[in-house]
């Protein structure tokens, strides 16, 4: 029976962040932003193993309390250069822990407020499925492409219709060896799982999640999140 595995890519600087520190270890109501999505998916009972996937050079992760979750966390020194290059590295590194038909669900050090009943959802709705898919939010506002070599600053270029469209979040849930052979395929480029499987001709199942499940981009998404995380289990 195929079993579940979280990998939360955590080799990244968060750069639009600014400050001193990563910005998986930026405090959010106390605690490290890592600390956050390890949380919500440690509480599901059919993720039995959480992997870290840090920089080699990484030295802060050391420096917190990590204690309760010995038998279920996994730190893997072993991100490269891009997303892509961590995920494919931590996915490489699995392979004594995590059959080739086991669920590999990838989820964002920076989105602190995944509500349970989406992780739930997910894992309700994909594992059964051939393909594997995502949480995801069906596009709200009118969206607008920006010409290119403006002088003057950005300036629309068209508007594109948002019919059909869907803003990807995480996790994305994806078959250990399908994964590792579509990001083989893809290169170190891609800025989600979900792309690396299309260019295997293939289409994830796109499972509706909501707003609250943002990711923590720039300073000011700090404060939203600590505001959604006050009332996300009312």
């Amino acid at each position: 029976m195929s079993r579940f595995h979280a990998l939360i890519p955590a080799a990244g600087s968060g750069s639009r962040m600014g400050g001193e520190m990563p910005k998986q270890y930026m405090a959010l109501n106390s605690i490290p932003l890592i600390a956050h999505a390890l949380i919500v998916l440690a509480r599901e009972p059919r993720i039995s193993q959480l992997f870290v996937v840090l920089s080699p050079d990484d030295v802060w992760w050391d420096n917190y309390e990590w204690a309760g979750w010995e038998d279920r966390l996994q730190v893997l020194r072993c991100g490269g250069a891009t997303r892509a290059e961590t995920v494919l590295s931590g996915l490489e590194a699995m392979v004594k822990w995590c059959a080739p038909d086991d669920w590999v669900l990838v989820h964002d050090a920076a989105r602190p407020c995944l509500p349970g009943e989406a992780l739930r959802q997910l894992l309700d709705e994909v594992a059964d499925d051939a393909v594997g898919g995502l949480l995801a939010v069906p596009v709200a506002d009118t969206l607008k492409r920006a010409a290119a070599d403006m002088a003057s600053g950005a300036r629309v270029d068209v508007t594109v219709p948002r019919a059909g469209l869907w803003q990807a979040q995480t996790p994305q849930m994806f078959r250990h060896g399908m994964l590792c052979e579509a990001l083989r395929s893809a290169g170190s480029d891609m800025t989600d799982e979900a792309s690396a499987i299309e260019q295997l001709g293939l289409h994830p199942r796109l499972v509706e999640c909501d707003s609250r499940n943002l990711k923590v981009t720039y300073p000011q998404d700090l404060r939203l999140a600590s505001l959604i995380l006050e009332h996300l289990n009312d």
